[in-house]
């Protein structure tokens, strides 16, 4: 005879199965419906990288970060 206690683990391990598939078969079902994001647009007036690394530039998202972080 079995502990209780494997009971439960088994019954647990049975749900979580059971849970994950229910995940799984939703995500193929909705899956092909879905479509890839477009490239996003490249801005031409971007420097060429520099040549041994490095290339910090402060742009717009940067400076906002900045103004969000000053007291």
């Amino acid at each position: 005879m079995q502990p209780s206690s494997n009971k439960k683990a088994s019954r647990r391990g049975f749900l979580w199965g059971a849970a994950a598939t229910g995940a799984a078969a939703t995500a193929v079902a909705t899956l092909p419906n879905v479509q890839a994001p477009s490239a996003p647009a490249v801005a031409e007036d971007a420097p060429p990288p520099p040549e041994r690394g490095g290339g910090y530039r402060e742009s717009e998202h940067v400076r906002r970060y900045y103004k969000t972080t000053r007291f």
